[in-house]
């Protein structure tokens, strides 16, 4: 029906050549192509769904590396989506490797002071983080924080979210010297970004007075309490939930210092011994209580387990002041809001209320940490129903007899809040305690 078609040689070759231009089209990654991987991956992270969200970052590394190249910055961002991504997964290992490899190409490609350096410094001092590798993480973390500083100002707003994970591994580090001034420097971003009175300063006050209460130094702690309480008061009825965590800082701080002073006299009466009287538990700063029934006051009540958390301080503060029964009746209450919350997981095991340190441990000692060794003494004992330790023994230990008799003292004289259930106190066996201690390197 069709007359045969003859094509030359020269119409040949133009017809091979415009069908290799027409596939090399089709196949060339262009930057819309990209935009919209990206913007497919967005929506999986944003929503949490990680593992749909890797192979979208990943294929969006792909088809970065083949338009620009393997080793090319512009792989910087796609590669950080990964390893972001891998790091919400738990998948550590390969986060790791994949920070690092940013880390290389931006250093690479432009030195050590460049901005696209912050971010994957940042993932991955939080990987090592994440995975106890402290020392690493302090150090890379340190690294991103200069870099802020130097980039963005002394006092910018942004490297809070780096600064807050170094304290953290500060914190593991037992470099206390180097916490507070972290802390305080915390403070300070706070305060050079919003002012002095404003209620943005509260939360970082309160972080800074939490370490300084675990640390034993309680007036420091009331101090920075009490400026953040002022500062939410100031504020205004809107922001009255603002006062509930320092006014239970002030209450735990006084409780704290009259349990640890008094264990740590050298007599041997019962310090815990109940109270014959309300007036005679009053050894404690009656403004202790006072904060806490404020906070009370200051917590709305569906808010049940803030309630809870309330009730359990105000119960603390009763049996270490010898008031048997008032404290477990707050316990009781305690339970009850807890309940109505959905969890009464803070009261599912023993708490401690208070415990001093031995000189050798860790958290007392004043030797040069470059000269010691560490050890520890992990031990095992019940906790009555009313809180008291009985059948003291150590479970496990690399430490010389002498440290490990010092912290077994320590936990015979130590107070405990008892263990709930079904809104009544019980005994708990088998309960375990470890103490870091340090000895001189031989």
């Amino acid at each position: 029906m069709f007359g045969r078609v003859t094509i030359s040689h020269n119409m040949r070759i133009a017809c091979i050549v415009a069908i290799g231009l027409l596939c090399g089209s089709v196949a060339a990654v262009t930057d819309a192509d990209r935009v919209q991987l990206y913007h497919q991956f967005r929506a999986e992270f944003d929503a949490h769904q990680y593992p749909k969200a890797l192979p979208l970052a990943e294929k969006l590394v792909a088809v970065t590396e083949e338009q620009y190249g393997p080793t090319d910055r512009s792989l910087a961002v796609p590669l950080c989506n990964v390893a972001t991504t891998q790091y919400r997964l738990h998948d550590y290992h390969n986060a790791e490797e994949t920070y690092l490899r940013t880390v290389k190409i931006v250093e690479d490609s432009g030195g050590g002071a460049d901005r696209a350096l912050l971010r994957p410094l940042h993932g991955l001092g939080a990987t090592y983080f994440a995975i106890h590798q402290y020392d690493d993480a302090a150090l890379i973390l340190k690294r991103a924080l200069d870099l802020s500083r130097n980039l963005d100002g002394l006092f910018n707003l942004e490297q809070m979210s780096i600064l807050d994970p170094l304290i953290d591994s500060l914190i593991a580090l037992d470099r206390n010297d180097d916490v507070e001034r972290a802390f305080d420097y915390s403070v300070r971003v706070a305060e050079a970004a919003y002012g002095k009175t404003d209620i943005h300063v509260v939360q970082p006050l309160d972080r800074s007075a939490h370490w300084q209460e675990k640390m034993g130094r309680y007036v420091p702690a009331r101090v920075l309490y009490a400026r953040a309480l002022t500062i939410a008061e100031q504020a205004g009825p809107g922001q009255v939930t603002h006062t509930v965590e320092p006014l239970e800082g002030i209450a735990r701080t006084y409780r704290l210092e009259f349990v640890n002073s008094e264990v740590d006299k050298s007599d041997t009466s019962d310090v815990y011994a109940p109270a014959q009287s309300a007036d005679d538990a009053q050894r404690l700063n009656p403004d202790g209580e006072r904060a806490i029934l404020m906070a009370l006051k200051a917590i709305e009540p569906a808010d049940h387990m803030g309630r809870g958390t309330a009730f359990v301080e105000l119960g603390d503060w009763y049996l270490s002041g010898g008031l048997q029964n008032r404290g477990m009746a707050a316990y009781r209450r305690a339970w009850k809001e807890f309940e109505q919350g959905g969890s009464t997981i803070v009261l599912a095991a023993p708490r401690q209320l208070a415990y001093r340190a031995p000189l050798a441990a860790s958290s007392r000692s004043k030797e040069d940490r470059d000269k010691v060794e560490e050890h520890f003494v992990e031990v095992s004992f019940t906790v009555s129903s009313e809180g008291r330790t009985s059948d003291v023994t150590t479970a496990d230990t690399d430490a010389p007899l002498g440290q490990q008799k010092s912290v077994l003292s320590a936990i015979r004289r130590a107070r405990y809040a008892p263990r709930f259930e079904n809104g009544e106190a019980v005994e708990t066996t088998g309960v375990r305690f470890r103490e870091k201690m340090l000895s001189k390197k031989n």
